[in-house]
């Protein structure tokens, strides 16, 4: 399982420090992929169970959730602008919150599931950097879309695997959190708009 940790890792990390809000869809993809990767392998035996998981992982946070929040930034100005703010500063805090996150992984050469607690851990902490760096609601949103991401992926350390039913529900929170965002950004960049015109017509 530490392959797909890692894959999950680098895209998560890589948008961060290099990447556009307008690219997030992208990354979000990526991150759902390494999600269905490893919720399919880490179930001993192959089931009914293990099978519908992976499927909803897949079609909902690899498919869907990435086309409904790249078609809502496509309408959005300012969607070309930095995830977080490039500068020194900036990367030097978000390197050390990694490697402190990590810290909940020193015995990941041994155990999967301390490599596992880190990358959730590293996870969360970005989507708390992006949330007090940039102020855009467009990267807010993608911020909780990686939290939800990385509570997918603490559902993999559970003794026992959630139900179905508790799969679905994730879900559908995971859906309607793009489609309130998606909404409330729109709202947003029409109250803008609104506000500029309203300025360049005052004499």
């Amino acid at each position: 399982m530490t392959l797909p940790l890692i894959f999950c890792m680098v895209a998560t990390v890589i948008p961060v420090f290099f990447s556009k809000i307008s690219s997030a869809p992208t990354w979000l993809g990526l991150q759902a992929l390494a999600l269905g990767w490893i919720t399919l392998t880490q179930f001993e035996t192959f089931s009914l169970h293990a099978s519908l998981v992976g499927l909803e992982v897949l079609l909902v946070r690899a498919v869907l959730v990435p086309h409904l929040l790249r078609r809502a930034l496509r309408k959005q100005p300012n969607a070309r602008i930095s995830l977080m703010p490039s500068n020194l500063f900036s990367w030097i805090i978000a390197v050390m919150l990694i490697i402190l996150a990590f810290k909940f992984g020193d015995g990941a050469r041994a155990d999967a599931r301390a490599l596992t607690l880190g990358a959730v851990a590293a996870t969360v902490v970005i989507a708390f950097l992006i949330l007090a760096t940039n102020h855009e609601p467009k990267a807010q949103l993608v911020a909780l879309l990686f939290m939800e991401n990385a509570l997918a992926l603490f559902e993999t350390l559970m003794p026992e695997h959630w139900p179905l039913t508790v799969h679905l529900a994730m879900s559908s929170v995971y859906v309607l959190t793009v489609f309130v965002g998606s909404w409330l950004v729109g709202s947003d960049a029409t109250a803008d708009r609104d506000t500029r015109d309203t300025a360049e017509e005052t004499p």
